[in-house]
């Protein structure tokens, strides 16, 4: 039996398994929309620590976070950084917004802002530009997918029928259970994932250095202290100023707890204590990323030069002599990495698509109010929007990495609708509007054009400070919202 065939069948196991675990919970909820997108809102603490924290351990775990302490160095505790302070807002946020979810049937985020803002038209333009956003998102967890399956087979599975074996799995799960799908399945993947992570992280620097610490001895030794002075490298090789990895911090921060698919869990979690507890543990998830950091510490002395960098680990899994089992294993995890993050975007893309987009044209309500009909609706657009992003995966050579470049500081330009909308009573519809837009193009244009930037910022910082500006003053001069609609947020 040769190697190739045993570290498929391990991943083609782990995919089935992953199947099962994610259609059994379907079973369990209502097969209403309620129980489709936020599980009948009894979604209790493992799955919501799992659900949200294995949404960060991407493709981009898996294979950016280890090309990262490869060519940058100490730079890559950036990562854990913003993700140890990301969930925050959501201890004040999301039991608020739980409440409000439970009590007027909120199941997304949008429906929430646009509820309070008294604006159908910042529903659907949150609904578009959160498409928009996560189906290049949903596109790269596909390629890391087949990625993965195309390296491990020595290419005797072809990198489309790579990212189609696990994205059938992921569709069929979300397709027929939802939310309950995805919570069961990244607690599971999570579990595993996190397993594999922290083995192949000791593993590594012990069989190459002989333990972490000799791992940074030899880093130094061999003249490369500059990737060990924070705050590290910038991808061209040069220092990463202070002011550029602390505003990346700080608007990663910001825009952590914003993204859609992350803050319309808050509507799954079963009460306030739930949602608060989750956030309060969330940083140990960060423990979680320091094995992953090791893969590419490791690697700096022992495998120079590897390009390009985010192919570090498949690349040290073809040339060490690994145990064929273990290889497997790793594939598996990688796998996991990127289905957990994969099914959240998709279950989060469908549902905001109709319920934010579609079911706001008039012409439409009346269809929608059929029994069933929005939840199979909502289906429909799930696969739709699978085939879309499988097309950029597989077929299309169009650049749709450069679409996430701003993704952060695009959605942080959210965060002054979500603070206004519970603790600042005069924020109006002419100033949340006016601010959101007006923050998406400065991130745009410094994003693009970072030769116009004044200080060494993350762009998302100049879009923010043009957003809370325009939301301030433009609130401040238009008419006041309907007292009934500020008692309502305000009182919840």
């Amino acid at each position: 039996m040769s190697d190739t065939f045993i570290i498929v069948a391990i991943s083609v196991g782990y995919l089935l398994l992953s199947l099962v675990m994610g259609i059994l919970p379907g079973r369990q909820v209502s097969k209403s929309s309620e129980g489709f997108v936020a599980g009948d809102r009894s979604m209790n603490l493992l799955l919501l620590y799992f659900v949200l924290g294995a949404s960060i351990f991407s493709s981009f775990a898996f294979l950016g976070g280890p090309g990262w302490a490869y060519s940058r160095g100490v730079a890559a505790l950036y990562i854990i950084a913003y993700g140890t302070l990301g969930m925050v807002p959501l201890y004040f946020f999301g039991p608020r917004a739980r409440r409000l979810g439970k009590k007027y049937g909120y199941l997304t985020q949008a429906e929430l802002l646009s509820d309070r803002y008294q604006s159908p038209f910042l529903s659907i333009l949150l609904a578009v530009l959160t498409t928009i956003v996560l189906i290049p998102y949903l596109t790269l967890q596909m390629k890391g997918a087949g990625l993965v399956l195309n390296t491990i087979s020595d290419g005797v599975i072809p990198y489309w029928a790579g990212a189609a074996m696990a994205y059938v799995v992921v569709l069929l799960y979300v397709f027929f259970s939802g939310v309950m799908g995805v919570g069961w399945t990244n607690t599971f993947q999570g579990i595993f994932m996190l397993s594999i992570a922290w083995f192949l992280g000791l593993y590594l620097p012990q069989k190459l250095h002989g333990g972490i610490g000799p791992m940074f001895e030899t880093l130094q030794m061999e003249g490369f202290q500059n990737m060990l002075t924070a705050p590290g490298l910038q991808s061209d090789g040069s220092s990463w100023s202070w002011s550029g990895f602390s505003s990346a911090v700080l608007i990663s921060s910001i825009g952590f707890s914003m993204w859609p698919h992350f803050f319309m869990k808050t509507f799954a979690a079963k009460d306030d204590r739930t949602m608060k507890l989750t956030v309060v543990l969330y940083p140990t998830f960060q423990l979680f990323l320091l094995p992953i950091l090791f893969i590419g510490f490791s690697s700096i002395v022992s495998f120079p030069g590897v390009e390009p960098a985010d192919s570090i680990l498949p690349f040290v899994l073809r040339n060490m002599d690994l145990p064929v089992v273990l290889v497997g294993l790793v594939c598996a995890g990688t796998l996991a990495a990127s289905m957990s993050s994969g099914d959240a975007i998709l279950h989060a893309a469908g549902s905001v698509m109709v319920r934010d987009g579609l079911m706001k044209f008039n012409r439409l309500q009346s269809y929608f109010k059929q029994e069933g009909m929005e939840r199979k609706v909502i289906q429909f657009c799930i696969l739709l929007i699978s085939v879309v992003a499988y097309y950029f995966a597989v077929i299309s050579t169009t650049d749709i990495v450069s679409l996430l470049l701003g993704a952060y500081g695009g959605v942080a330009q959210l965060f002054p609708l979500i603070f206004g909308m519970f603790y600042w009573p005069r924020a109006t519809k002419e100033g949340a509007l006016s601010g959101l837009i007006v923050g998406v193009i400065v991130t745009l244009i410094f994003l693009y054009l970072p030769e116009l930037k004044p200080w060494d910022l993350h762009e998302g910082i100049y879009g923010l400070s043009a957003n809370i500006i325009l939301f301030f003053v433009v609130s401040l001069i238009t008419p006041k919202t309907d007292s009934s609609v500020i008692d309502r947020f305000n009182n919840t």
